[in-house]
């Protein structure tokens, strides 16, 4: 353990997986795929019932993978809760392969947490479980390092997803949690920490703090999440000697992308198969375009398969120039669960790709919501190459109204019209 640790002092990869031939690592990654769709039909309930009828030796490519049904984080939501009213001894809605005495899965689960919503996620026995080690390091911690963890120990994951981590790089850590900032100040002081991690609105609070009682802090590196990480934050940490990087993780998932010091985009985790689909849809769009980034792990523990994460991203062009092979994506762009109330009826993404899935001349589509109070206007604008077909927009607006139950207006742009920013719904009214 000590020369792994040694070895990862001196190289800026985390591991050989990183720079591998991209088109090994797709066969890696497909060659699992098969075995995890066995391990959760066969180990968990809930993938026993949403992959009924699925071979799978048959999912062995993207395109396979893509035909399985999406779930989402509501239906997680909601299928713990419908479960746990009528077993209360099945507190994960059937999707974990692992728990404790007294469930169905009566081992393997270290830690249990709370998520709001309420969700309910294990951690299983595994070294860097959530695999926030690949993270750390590309912010440039190594062994050695004390590690200020400013991320919450009470109920959620993320403090112990990043001290797992830490653990796995040969870190000590500090156990800051949130809050209290006048004693995380003091513990900077005394134990001189090299490296924070936490979400970068706390880091802020602290050098903030630190500057208006003169006091030195030795944090020079960080690795930050659970909030947005402007350009202008991360200059104005960095004046304040304080360079820091992001990543991308979910309570359900683990680490799905992190941040290097190319500073473009986020590369995809060695562990995760990503996708970006259509909002509303399982349909995977073309590498550039907006859409849901939607992630299959090889966790056996905890098998999530095609799993949406309701965040919008797209994939960037080509490789991270650091060396990095793997698929990189923008970040965060937004919330894909997208919604609108009109004439008091809600109408969803989902519903807008339905329609639009009708018709084969449709391209990318977008409802346009406007008008002022209790005046609502619905256009369904549509992307079609060439000729509009004779009749096209009456048969699209009928399809609207079965579908939304709702009257709205269709226009046809030339492709690429609409912006390239995973909308499906986009409201205009004003409330003034």
């Amino acid at each position: 353990m000590a020369a792994e640790f040694s070895s990862r002092v001196s190289t800026p990869f985390y591991d050989a997986h990183e720079t591998r031939d991209a088109a090994a690592r797709e066969a890696a990654l497909l060659s699992a795929l098969p075995h995890q769709i066995a391990n959760a039909r066969q180990n968990t309930d809930a993938y026993g019932e949403l992959l009924t009828g699925v071979d799978p030796d048959h999912v062995r490519t993207r395109a396979a993978l893509a035909r399985l049904p999406v779930t989402r984080k509501s239906e997680l939501l909601a299928r713990q809760q419908a479960v746990r009213a009528a077993r209360p001894s099945e507190p994960f809605g059937g999707f974990s392969a692992i728990g404790w005495r007294g469930l169905k899965r009566d081992s393997g689960a270290r830690r249990v947490f709370q998520s709001p919503g309420t969700i309910y996620e294990p951690e299983g026995l595994g070294r860097d479980y959530w695999r926030i080690g690949r993270a750390l390091h590309a912010a440039g911690l190594r062994a050695g390092d004390l590690v200020h963890n400013s991320f919450s120990y009470h109920l959620t994951p993320a403090g112990a997803m990043m001290e797992g981590g830490a653990e796995a790089l040969g870190c000590t850590v500090f156990a800051g949690g949130v809050g209290n900032t006048e004693l995380q100040l003091q513990a900077m002081a005394e134990l001189r920490p090299q490296a924070y991690v936490g979400t970068p609105s706390f880091l802020k609070i602290l050098l903030d703090k630190a500057a208006e009682q003169g006091q030195p802090l030795s944090v020079h590196k960080a690795l930050v999440s659970g909030e947005a990480f402007p350009p202008s934050l991360r200059d104005w940490c960095g004046e304040r000697g304080v360079v820091g990087y992001q990543c991308y993780a979910t309570a359900d998932l683990g680490l799905i992308a992190y941040e290097t010091s190319a500073r473009q985009g986020l590369v995809v985790d060695e562990g995760v198969i990503l996708e970006i689909v259509r909002p509303g849809t399982g349909d995977p769009v073309p590498d550039g375009e907006v859409g849901e980034v939607v992630v299959t792990t090889l966790n056996p523990d905890y098998p999530l398969i095609r799993f949406g994460t309701g965040d919008l991203s797209a994939v960037l062009p080509g490789p991270c120039p650091t060396g990095r092979t793997n698929v990189r994506i923008k970040g965060w762009m937004g919330r894909a669960d997208q919604s609108a109330k009109v004439r008091g009826m809600f109408v969803h993404a989902g519903q807008v790709a339905e329609v639009l899935r009708r018709f084969p001349e449709a391209g990318r589509g977008r409802l346009v919501v406007e008008g002022e109070m209790a005046q609502d206007r619905m256009t369904l604008k549509v992307e079609v190459g060439g000729q509009v077909p004779e009749g096209l927009g009456e048969r699209v607006a009928l399809a609207l109204r079965e579908v939304t139950k709702l009257r709205g207006e269709v226009a046809f742009l030339a492709p690429g019209a609409l912006v390239n920013d995973g909308k499906v719904i986009e409201d205009l009214r004003k409330y003034e």
